[in-house]
Order: structure tokens, then sequence, then C-alpha cells
């Protein structure tokens, strides 16, 4: 659910076809936060958008306990910013998983 541009988040410890597709992020890119039911990928979106639309800084972030998805979170929002700066350079989607994505997605 969103509070605000608080995102709070379950684990659901399985996967869950199509959430964090290419299409997934396609969809949350064209909608403003609140648009579209909660996700991480629309809490992304609107960072993205203040940062590089009213040139706020922005920061993010994720806290829960052990085993909550932090880390898959913090995956799952670095693919998103990724996907957006490529799509702004005009890269196709076919070309959107670079070794630079890997990287910052590996860290």
């Amino acid at each position: 659910t969103n509070i605000g541009s608080i995102l709070a988040s379950v684990n659901p410890y399985k996967p869950i076809p199509g959430l964090y597709s290419v299409d997934a992020i396609d969809l949350y890119r064209q909608h403003r936060l609140g648009e579209l039911p909660p996700h991480i990928f629309a809490t992304a979106n609107e960072c993205y958008c203040c940062l590089w639309k009213r040139h706020d800084s922005q920061c993010v972030l994720i806290s829960g306990e052990s085993g909550a998805g932090k880390t898959e979170s913090t995956k799952l929002l670095l693919k998103f910013l990724s996907a957006m700066s490529q799509t702004s350079l005009g890269v196709p989607a076919s070309e959107k998983s670079t070794h630079v994505e890997e990287a910052i997605l590996e860290s």
C-alpha cells in the first residue's frame, strides 16, 4: 500500500509472474504515483521524475527485518532506474540490459 510517497510492502516469499517484468516497468513509467496500484516501480518512477524534472536530490530508504526482501527491493529499484535512464537515451527495449546495468545490480 502507499502512504503518500511511502510504500509499505510484504515479501510473498515466492515469485509472482509478471510483477517485475519489462512490461511492468513500461506501465509504471507512464503514470504518476497513485494512478496505478502500489508498486516499487511507482515509487522509483516518482524518484526519477523528481530527480530529472524538478532537479531535486532523492533518497530511498528501504527498511525491514532480516529476510524481508530489502536486497531484492533495492535490485528492483535499480533495475527500474536503469531502464528509465536507458529509455531517456533512446536505447531500444531489446537492448535495455547492458553491462552497465548488470554492474550496478551486482554491486
